[in-house]
């Protein structure tokens, strides 16, 4: 009810609103409300990433100019350490345990150079996505982007990375007598489609990551398996055919496995005797589906968490 004063006039205080009894939604749809830190559609995400590229590539630079920043060999330590795993690998693999397949050193050495860094850069991508949400707290709670922009960032540094070491790599190649040919552009599309891969799981990690940190100290052990298990080190089929004597359907698997998928098509692309046979059938197909799989299924699953990260 309203009361008039004493001059006449009706208190508007008194008077009902016109919101009175509408339900949060209603009262938000009304006004042009919406929830603070809400997750936008799939599509508008799309259009956030894309207009924060500089960003991204920015912030990728920034992360590898730092990286070895206190070291004294600054950046060479990023061709230096896999190269020194690599030499690991040969004397251990190599020459104490024979594990070469049939093949010499000019063949056996560029072929462990490429298997470790075509492996290192999915290794460091999952180890880098893993850590780029919780090892980012300060950013990601003081700032406002898409959050899918530190994974992206990271995995783009690693492929940045990558590059440097395949200048080492051509020139390790060169020395053994694989000389540049045709088939060399191939490294392209290979790259191409690990990047998606690779941009993928560190973006399944990071969303794992950010609910629970442990998972870091954790992913050492299941990419150490993951190493083992690629053929690294050593010709797959050989090891599984000649030394394992494996049933044919197991061979097949392992030969799909998407870390042994990109290390092959790197090493037929670039040495001279890594032939077709040893590449399953499809191996393109196998390769694009990976990539697809990992990339669009990692980026949803990451999308879907986004309003979340950073609180707790």
């Amino acid at each position: 009810m309203s009361e008039t004063t004493h001059d006449g006039l009706v208190a508007v205080s008194d008077l009902p609103s016109p919101d009175e009894g509408l339900a949060p939604a209603e009262l938000a749809a009304r006004y042009g409300l919406s929830v603070s830190g809400a997750r936008p559609g799939l599509g508008e995400y799309v259009g956030q990433l894309w207009s924060r590229r500089h960003f991204i590539l920015a912030f990728s630079q920034a992360k590898l100019t730092a990286q070895y920043s206190q070291a004294k060999l600054g950046q060479l330590w990023q061709v230096a350490t896999p190269l020194l795993n690599a030499g690991v690998y040969f004397l251990i693999f190599g020459l104490l345990l024979g594990s070469r397949g049939g093949m010499d050193h000019s063949t056996y050495v560029p072929f462990l150079v490429t298997g470790v860094f075509v492996f290192t850069f999915t290794q460091s991508s999952v180890l880098a996505g893993v850590r780029a949400i919780s090892g980012n707290l300060g950013l990601v709670r003081a700032l406002h982007f898409p959050r899918a922009s530190l994974p992206v960032s990271f995995s783009l540094q690693q492929l940045q990375q990558l590059l440097f070491s395949m200048i080492v790599l051509a020139v390790i190649l060169v020395g053994f007598g694989h000389f540049p040919k045709w088939s060399w552009f191939l490294i392209v599309p290979t790259l191409v489609l690990q990047f998606v891969f690779n941009t993928g799981l560190a973006l399944i990690m990071a969303r794992l990551g950010a609910k629970t940190p442990d998972l870091a100290q954790l992913m050492p052990f299941v990419l150490r398996t993951w190493m083992y298990a690629s053929g690294v080190m050593f010709p797959l089929q050989y090891m599984l055919v000649e030394r394992a004597k494996a049933p044919s359907w197991l061979v097949e698997v392992m030969l799909t496995n998407p870390t042994t998928v990109f290390m092959n098509l790197m090493r037929h692309s670039l040495l001279q005797g890594f032939g077709s046979e040893n590449l399953p059938p499809h191996v393109w197909l196998i390769a694009l589906g990976w990539a697809l799989l990992a990339g669009a299924g990692g980026f949803v699953y990451f999308w879907k968490a986004e309003e979340r990260y950073g609180r707790g």
